[in-house]
């Protein structure tokens, strides 16, 4: 994937502050402010992603930003990034900095009443982590497991593709006709462009296990420049699926970010 750079400025609010490798630190996304975070950053918002390395050149990152999430300040919603520093830094009161991202996040999301209260192992997330760590170079991964609620999952999607903006989101479980089967109907609120080659490809895979298939809803679709995949809740049939649209994947991923290479090479 090509790297992608942009600028952004930390500011610490009262004097230097000393970070050791592998310490995170909190920054406060400007114009607002918060006495209970020491940095604040200024920046365009809309071009910073997780996964992304930061630091005074290419060569030399300082940090990794782990994290983007909304908090409140008194009334009012504000946006935070946690950074990991990936050396020791010296950060004084006005530091700026390139941001790039030259590798891919991974998301996945685990539908499971039994799984949410503990009661049911889940063998699918991981197994999904595992083959998309072996097809593409992963510089973070987020896992979570939630309920069969449409709510919630609208939620966590909005926020895994709309503000953390991460890269590759994969739900499991959920894609049947039964009532508590919303992860189709989440993911198509989502969604702002369905990319009926892969649901056609994973349909037609499935079908050839097992003719149960034919009810599955999942579908898969692009969200601002997020790639959603709905896969079915068995570690068997997360391999068998994700099997066939494996060969396309990193292509597709590039291109959503207007990668300008010509798609016959």
């Amino acid at each position: 994937m090509e790297e992608e750079l942009t600028t952004l400025e930390i500011a610490t609010k009262k004097g230097p502050i000393q970070l050791k490798r592998g310490e995170n630190i909190s920054a406060v996304v400007a114009p607002f402010s918060n006495d209970d975070y020491p940095i604040k950053f200024i920046g365009d918002i809309e071009t910073i992603s997780i996964g992304s390395y930061v630091g005074e050149d290419l060569n030399h990152p300082k940090f990794q930003i782990t994290d983007i999430f909304w908090t409140h300040n008194s009334s009012t919603q504000i946006i935070v990034l946690d950074l990991m520093a990936l050396e020791d830094v010296y950060l004084d009161k006005k530091n700026r900095y390139l941001v790039w991202k030259n590798t891919y996040t991974l998301a996945r999301i685990t539908l499971s009443d039994k799984g949410f209260i503990g009661e049911r192992e889940d063998l699918s997330g991981p197994i999904i982590e595992e083959i998309i760590k072996n097809q593409l170079p992963i510089s973070l991964c987020l896992e979570t497991t939630i309920p069969d609620n449409y709510y919630l999952l609208l939620n966590v999607l909005t926020e895994m593709a709309f503000l953390k903006k991460v890269d590759l989101i994969i739900t499991t479980g959920g894609t049947g006709v039964t009532e508590r089967d919303i992860t189709p109907d989440a993911t198509e609120k989502i969604i702002e462009r369905r990319l009926w080659g892969f649901e056609h490809a994973i349909f037609s895979e499935g079908l050839k296990k097992t003719k149960h298939a034919i009810i599955s809803r999942a579908i898969c679709g692009i969200a601002k420049q997020s790639l959603i995949i709905n896969l079915p809740g068995s570690k068997k049939a997360v391999v068998e699926n994700l099997s066939t649209i494996l060969p396309a994947l990193r292509h597709t991923l590039d291109k959503i970010k207007n990668d300008p290479t010509e798609c016959g090479k």
